[in-house]
């Protein structure tokens, strides 16, 4: 798995909220984009540095959708990794997340979307013999449950038996698997490395023990819209 790059400029980074999407460092979120104003936002960052921050609107952004909706205030940067543009001017474009990132306040532009200033989130860091057990949770989890069988399932499997750090796969267990939207947000925002993946741990495990008897789930993922 590749690492994803550095940002070093994150002064005027276009903003992308949505109200139902966390990205997380890594992941890979395909984005199916057809607003004037995201159109616009694409086309110019495809003609820069090709970043683009994801962020979560808070709730009541119904009321003020097409203006300034209030948004979390820790988002994910990401990169354009591939994109289409199809002929009436929509792009589908995959994004691969690279930094947590918080707010500090929304540059003032004449474009038609959001621009923001941000900074790396500070993170405290964990050793992996620390993280130790909450992998083997996470390994169980997939072993042990309906997700054996599955393609996504396995190439987990594979990973969590690789040296990647264990930190990089609970971003990638919470981005692909968790539901929980305000979980999900939580788990981007929450700085301390060994609280991070075993509250992934924790919730992963739940989720699927509480699914072995349920009907069986579809995991394949729709490209999100704006």
């Amino acid at each position: 798995m590749a690492e994803p790059k550095d940002q070093a400029d994150l002064s005027a980074i276009p903003l992308f909220p949505l109200p139902n999407v966390v990205l997380f460092p890594r992941a890979v979120l395909p984005l199916h984009v057809f607003e004037e104003r995201y159109k616009a936002m694409t086309a110019d960052a495809l003609c820069g540095d090709r970043q683009i921050a994801m962020a979560l609107l808070k709730p009541g952004w119904e009321k003020n959708y097409h203006g300034k909706p209030a948004i979390e205030p820790v988002v994910c940067v990401g990169k354009i990794l591939t994109h289409e543009r199809l002929p009436d001017g929509r792009y589908n474009f995959l994004l691969q997340g690279h930094t947590r990132a918080r707010l500090i306040h929304e540059v003032e532009s004449d474009r038609s979307y959001r621009l923001a200033e941000l900074e790396p989130l500070p993170e405290d860091p964990a050793m992996e013999i620390d993280l130790d057990e909450d992998r083997r949770r996470i390994l169980a989890t997939f072993e042990n449950g309906s997700l054996t069988t599955t393609g996504i399932g396995q190439r987990f499997q594979e990973l969590l038996q690789t040296s990647i750090p264990t930190a990089h796969i609970a971003d990638l267990v919470a981005f692909h698997f968790l539901e929980d939207i305000p979980l999900k947000q939580a788990l981007l925002a929450e700085q301390v490395v060994r609280r991070r993946v075993a509250q992934v741990a924790e919730a992963f495990d739940l989720l699927y023990s509480a699914l072995q008897c349920a009907a069986p789930v579809d995991f394949t993922r729709n490209p999100s819209l704006n």
